[in-house]
């Protein structure tokens, strides 16, 4: 048996955060998954609640096919959400889909939910995400 000695830092403590960063962004790819989760939920709600149909194609990151669609939903009834009350699922997605929707702008949804994607992988965010994990790093970066 051998014994052999590591030196772990916090993201704080590390002394080339940048390779930090490097790791975090090349390996871990779903970190704003919980968004897209949300804003389908919100989606998916949103159709319960005015009728009608949906269709939509939406990414982390910003593609060339992506979309949010509604079909055949009842007008009077959107209008009489009040979407700063979050009433579909309590996300803060339930906003910005309803005035979207509202406004019939529903690409600045999209436009959102990327903006909060750069956020996730930005040094500011990935310093947040690290010290709420309490995610520790051996000397090269890497996540242990």
């Amino acid at each position: 048996m051998r014994v052999i000695e590591t030196k772990v830092y916090e993201i704080s403590e590390h002394p080339t955060k940048d390779l930090c960063f490097q790791w975090i962004r090349e390996n871990l790819h779903d970190l704003n998954d919980i968004s897209l989760y949300e804003l389908t939920d919100s989606i998916k709600k949103l159709t319960q609640e005015i009728g009608g149909r949906n269709d939509y194609s939406i990414s982390q990151n910003p593609c060339r096919g992506e979309f949010i669609k509604f079909y055949d939903y009842d007008q009077e009834l959107l209008d009489n959400l009040e979407a700063d009350e979050c009433p579909l699922t309590g996300t803060y997605w339930d906003i910005e889909l309803i005035k979207g929707l509202q406004e019939n702008d529903l690409k600045q949804v999209l436009y959102y939910l990327h903006e909060d994607t750069e956020y996730i992988y930005s040094d500011n965010g990935l310093i947040e995400l690290c010290e709420s994990n309490q995610y520790e790093f051996n000397e090269q970066g890497k996540l242990i």
